[in-house]
């Protein structure tokens, strides 16, 4: 019945296993009723078992989630895999208000709960801190990465697949060093709100990172009844975190992405470039944050997208776009507007559109762009008195014109 089971689920993943490539971590004795540590020993063992023959584990769906401590590596050829797509607002128990599937239950606060080699996958599977508040700023558990690359090592080839997140502290942390890079990093379809504030973080990744359909929300634990409150929420963006963080990157790839409630959208670094296209940005003190290093190849296409900027100390500091350093940025087709929300404590407007920061020179071009709600007199403010400014088509918050050239 377990091989029908899991060649049904590959088949639908498009995954092709054979009975002998796979076991359940049943088998390994990783269960519901052990205590988290013999779990992190036992699940251990099951992954050292794949790895010698690139094979992948089951997490068989469960009433009650598996307690597991962290520390756990996933070695290289291993594949993790539940049974689920992306829960954005939670599994439920049909009596408890608990997540049920294929679900990891964390309380470990001194370890990252996995770290991943090369050429391994996660996918289906719902990471929950049970422990973590969602009432109380002040009581916030700041754990570990949920996953992380292994410290010390190349990481080449990971993805992570419709993944859902319940408590976390930092979802993902991809930090690597110059030595050690990760490559080939693909994370699609996950779901979490990191309170820190920091969902995904790649930074040294060359060949190619890309985070696809992606969904930062405070509510995405409302089937079984633990929305995070609004103070909560306001200690997050107090932390000044972006929810996705691009550095040392070769053209990386942010398609089809969302956050709620967090400082920042997205923070692309000085050594960095790509594409940014389909996304919403809301609640925010800033939308997008853009940086260069230099002028060949530190420049990023933006396209698509909304941004609702509108929390912070004061207005004054609330921008949907900052741009600054060296390099090329085009924008088109990017809204920015503002107003309240219940859900956070909100200023309501934002000081423009864009601010361009800086000493060097640089150059931006937009086209088709809505911009409202900021209180400035121009939706763009210049401290940059090299830059180079071509904006075509756009209308301001006037429902004006904006065609304007700023050199």
């Amino acid at each position: 019945m377990k091989t029908l089971k899991l060649l049904l689920l590959c088949t639908i993943y498009g995954i092709t296993m054979h009975a002998n490539n796979y076991k359940s971590i049943r088998d390994f004795n990783v269960l519901p009723t052990n205590s988290p540590e013999v779990n992190k020993q036992n699940l251990q063992k099951a992954i050292d078992w794949a790895a010698q023959s690139g094979s992948a584990l089951f997490v068989e769906p469960s009433e009650e989630p598996y307690p597991v401590n962290g520390g756990i590596i996933l070695k290289r050829n291993v594949s993790l895999i539940g049974v689920h797509g992306p829960t954005g607002r939670g599994t439920k128990h049909p009596s408890r208000n608990t997540p049920v599937g294929s679900v990891f239950s964390i309380t470990d606060q001194n370890e990252p709960f996995i770290s991943v080699q090369s050429a391994t996958q996660i996918r289906g599977i719902q990471f929950w801190y049970p422990e973590q508040t969602y009432t109380t700023a002040d009581k916030i558990i700041k754990y570990k990465p949920t996953i992380q690359m292994c410290r010390g090592q190349k990481a080449h080839g990971v993805t992570l697949s419709c993944l859902t997140f319940y408590g976390e502290y930092t979802a993902m942390d991809f930090t690597a060093t110059p030595k050690n890079t990760s490559e080939l990093i693909l994370i699609e379809h996950c779901y979490g709100y990191p309170l820190s504030g920091q969902f995904i973080r790649i930074d040294y990744c060359y060949d190619i990172p890309r985070i696809l359909h992606c969904h930062v929300n405070p509510a995405n634990m409302r089937e079984f009844g633990r929305s995070f409150r609004q103070e909560v929420i306001d200690k997050v963006i107090a932390n000044q975190k972006y929810a996705f963080y691009i550095d040392h990157t070769d053209n990386a790839q942010i398609i089809d992405v969302f956050t709620f409630g967090t400082y920042g959208g997205i923070f692309l670094g000085p050594e960095s470039y790509g594409q940014l296209t389909n996304f919403n940005l809301d609640c925010v003190t800033i939308g997008i944050y853009k940086n260069g290093s230099g002028t060949k190849n530190r420049n990023w296409q933006i396209a698509q997208g909304s941004i609702i900027a509108n929390v912070g100390e004061s207005v004054k500091e609330i921008h949907p776009i900052v741009i600054e350093g060296e390099g090329h940025t085009a924008i088109s087709n990017v809204e920015a507007f503002s107003g309240m929300n219940g859900a956070l404590t909100t200023i309501g407007q934002s000081y423009d559109y864009l601010l361009v920061k800086g000493d060097k020179r640089l150059t931006i071009s937009l086209s088709g762009c809505r911009m409202r709600n900021y209180i400035s007199e121009n939706p763009i403010t210049v401290e940059n008195l090299k830059a180079k400014i071509q904006a075509v088509a756009c209308i301001d918050k006037n429902e004006e014109l904006y065609n304007k050239i700023i050199e």
